[in-house]
């Protein structure tokens, strides 16, 4: 695997977690989804969505990097 294939790989494995965290804060502070779920009014999720995005950014930030790095 080449520089410039990892960099697009971690752009697109960020943009999931960023996704999957708002989902999951949304979710947490009763915006979106089920009543049922467990994550339904529980902000342990609101914490833990926002951690995710914070990775998510973080990952996506870095394959931006390797992307604008890697050899034309």
């Amino acid at each position: 695997m080449n520089v410039k294939s990892l960099g697009r790989s971690l752009l697109v494995i960020g943009l999931v977690m960023i996704m999957l965290g708002i989902l999951f804060t949304l979710q947490s502070l009763s915006v979106v989804g089920p009543s049922s779920s467990f994550m339904f009014r529980n902000q342990d999720w609101t914490v833990n969505g926002g951690v995710i995005i914070g990775i998510g950014i973080s990952i996506f930030v870095f394959g931006v990097a390797l992307q604008r790095l890697s050899p034309k």
